[in-house]
């Protein structure tokens, strides 16, 4: 059962909740960072292309995850 799970769901490469060293490789149209995790998109706002920062994931869709940082 996928409900109620803190989730890996939709088969992407994150957890809600843990924490991952990044870096930002590039910035989105609304100005948040983009990090790959695995390939997989991770949406960071306040942070610019070239920071490496260690973010928690906040949410997880099928595409993309998003996520705040936690250091910097």
């Amino acid at each position: 059962m996928r409900y109620g799970r803190e989730r890996r769901g939709f088969g992407s490469p994150i957890d809600i909740g843990k924490t991952y060293n990044v870096t930002i490789e590039e910035l989105g149209r609304e100005g948040d960072g983009i990090a790959r995790i695995e390939g997989f998109v991770v949406f960071v706002p306040n942070t610019k292309k070239g920071d490496s920062v260690k973010i928690r994931v906040t949410r997880v869709s099928e595409r993309v995850g998003f996520a705040e940082v936690v250091e910097g």
